[in-house]
C-alpha cells in the first residue's frame, strides 16, 4: 500500500517555511537555513525580502555543485549571527505529559557542514516513528513470551549517519548495531546518544555491505533492519558504493541476516530515479517474497506554511 507521509506537526523544534525556485527556507530549532533543494520546482510564496529578513544562514553551492560525489559541496554565508552547532529535540508524535515509554524521545545536535547537510533529515520522521512503534512491540512480545530473561530484540542500522533512527530504535529497547563508513559522523553519533540520556549502542565504521555479507557467513540474525543508502559513497577502506549497483546485492545480503518471523527492515532511498513501485520490486525480488506478501510503500514528504509538498525520498517497508 503506497502511502505520503509528513512529520508530525507536534515537532515543534522543525519547520518548513517556504520552498520554489530551486530552494528551501527550514527552521531547525531557532534558526533559519536557506538551502538549495533541487525538486522545488515551483515558484517561493513569500517574496525575497520575506526571505533575506528571515534568513541566518545561506548555503552558497561549490563548483562541485551538481557533479557525482561532489553536488553538495559549497560553503555557508552567515546574514545573521547563529550558532555554529546547536541541539533540537524529538518528542515523539505525542503530547508532551506522555510517558517516555509512549514514543520516540532524543536529541539531535546540528551543525553547519560543508556538503549542506545539518545532521537531521527532517522528513525521517515517519520513519523513526515506525521504527520505534515496531520495535517496541517486539520487545514487549519477547518479554511476555520468555518471562524474566527475555531475548533481545537486535536492530541492525545501516548508513546510519547521525543516528536519529538508532535511537529511535534504542529509545524502544533494542540492542543497536549502528553502522557508517565515516568515523567522524559515527562519533557524531556517540554524542547525540549521550545527549538524550541514552547508552549501550554498539557502534561500527565499516563498509555496510562487506558487515551484511559478514554477518551472514556467521549466520547472525536481527530482528530489524534499517537501510539509507546515499546514491554514491566510499567505505573507509576504499570501497566504492553505486546505489544502481549495489543495492540489490545489498538487500540479498539483508534478507539472509533479518529474522525470518518478528522482524521488520526499513528501506530508504532518495535517488531521484526511484520510485516506490521500483523499491518494492527491489524488495520483493532481493526477499523472494510471495506476491501476497504486504509491503508498505510511498513518499516522505515535508509540506511548507502555504501548503505546498515537497516530495524528497521513498520508503519500502516489510513486516513479518
Amino acid at each position: 500500500m503506497m502511502t505520503v507521509e509528513t512529520p508530525s506537526p507536534l515537532w515543534k523544534d522543525y519547520e518548513l517555511i517556504d520552498s520554489g525556485n530551486g530552494e528551501k527556507l527550514e527552521r531547525f530549532g531557532p534558526w533559519v537555513l536557506r538551502r538549495p533543494e533541487p525538486k522545488a520546482l515551483w515558484d517561493k510564496t513569500l517574496s525575497e525580502d520575506n526571505w533575506q529578513r528571515l534568513t541566518h544562514t545561506y548555503f552558497r553551492p561549490g563548483a562541485g555543485f551538481g557533479k557525482a560525489g561532489k553536488e553538495d559541496s559549497g560553503t555557508w554565508d552567515m546574514i545573521r549571527k547563529m550558532d555554529q552547532q546547536w541541539y533540537i529535540a524529538y518528542p515523539g508524535t505525542l503530547p508532551a505529559k506522555a510517558a517516555a515509554s509512549d514514543g520516540p524521545s532524543f536529541r539531535l545536535r546540528l551543525g553547519l557542514t560543508a556538503f549542506k547537510h545539518v545532521g537531521v533529515f527532517p522528513e525521517q520522521a515517519p520513519n523513526w516513528e515506525y521504527i520505534y512503534k515496531n520495535t517496541r512491540e517486539l520487545v514487549q512480545k519477547a518479554q511476555a513470551s520468555s518471562g524474566a530473561a527475555p531475548q533481545p530484540v537486535r536492530v541492525l542500522n545501516l548508513f546510519a549517519y547521525t543516528g536519529a533512527a538508532s535511537l529511535a530504535a534504542r529509545a524502544a529497547g533494542a540492542e543497536v548495531t549502528h553502522l557508517d563508513s565515516v568515523r567522524q559522523v559515527v562519533t557524531w553519533a556517540r554524542g547525540n546518544m549521550e545527549s538524550s540520556g541514552m547508552d549501550g549502542i554498539h557502534w561500527v565504521v565499516e563498509d555496510a555491505l562487506k558487515f551484511a555479507r559478514r554477518e551472514a557467513r556467521r549466520g547472525n540474525v536481527y530482528q530489524g533492519i534499517i537501510l539509507d543508502p546515499p546514491a554514491y559513497g566510499h567505505g573507509p577502506d576504499g570501497e566504492k558504493w553505486k546505489l544502481d549497483e549495489c543495492l540489490f546485492d545489498m538487500l540479498r545480503q539483508v534478507s539472509a541476516i533479518l529474522a525470518p518471523r518478528d522482524s521488520f527492515m526499513v528501506l530508504n532511498l532518495y535517488s531521484n530515479g526511484f520510485s516506490a513501485t521500483l523499491g518494492e520490486t527491489v524488495v520483493r525480488e532481493a526477499f523472494r517474497l510471495s506476491p501476497d506478501m504486504p509491503l508498505e510503500s510511498g513518499e516522505l514528504v515535508l509540506s511548507d506554511r502555504s501548503g505546498k509538498v515537497l516530495p524528497l525520498s521513498i520508503f519500502v517497508r516489510l513486516r513479518r
